[in-house]
């Protein structure tokens, strides 16, 4: 790889979606050079980096976000949204997550050497026009340094919409890490301990 710019938010923005911001100025401090901390959502990155920090970009890296974004979960992420919204400006892009088990802690420098051949793998192949790569990385019982992966889909299962009712507020208690899986689907492959690697695409119209 060429040489890197970092746009992230202030804070966590997990579950924030596809949220940018049009009404309000976004405050942005250059903590040191080429490496920016953005007072708006990860869309918001993708949108200053790509216009102001560096339009040149080859690529658009998001990532690699501490817990998993699959299935249904592309819709919620913010960090899938920040590759989404970089292939919606036309520039190629990934995005990166890592599935937790419950109770685990995770190994990131572990992660950081699992994570580069896929990288180098993606980097080296053809993204079709229009799509962008979402990649989840298992949480095995084992630090073997490389991983088995799969091109696989997006699981189309709902996430679990279980609550509990105490007096005026309700109580999400769905347990992700039961959640339901479609044989050979990205949920699935990450949960059997695979790097599950997803072509996404933006058309949202059904093709005839």
């Amino acid at each position: 790889m060429g040489a890197t710019v970092v746009a992230a938010p202030d804070r966590s923005r997990s579950g924030i979606g596809h949220q940018v911001t049009t009404c309000d100025p976004i405050r942005v401090d250059e903590e040191t050079e080429n490496r920016y901390r953005v007072y708006g959502t990860p869309a918001d990155c993708s949108r200053l980096g790509l216009t102001h920090f560096v339009p040149d970009a080859d690529w658009v890296i998001a990532g690699i976000n501490n817990g998993a974004n699959l299935g249904a979960d592309v819709y919620i992420s913010g960090t899938v949204a920040a590759a989404r919204e970089a292939a919606l400006l036309g520039y190629q892009a990934m995005a990166f997550s890592h599935y937790i088990a419950r109770d685990r802690v995770v190994d990131w420098t572990l992660t950081k050497h699992r994570m580069m051949p896929i990288l180098e793998m993606l980097l080296s192949r053809d993204l079709r026009p229009n799509h962008f790569w979402n990649i989840n990385f298992p949480d095995p019982d084992h630090d073997l340094p490389t991983l088995g992966h799969a091109f696989c889909d997006v699981d189309t299962g709902p996430l679990s919409v279980d609550f509990d009712h105490i007096g005026t507020h309700y109580i999400y208690k769905g347990n992700y890490h039961k959640r339901p899986r479609q044989q050979g689907r990205d949920v699935d492959v990450c949960f059997g301990g695979k790097v599950a690697i997803t072509m996404i695409p933006l058309e949202i119209t059904n093709p005839r």
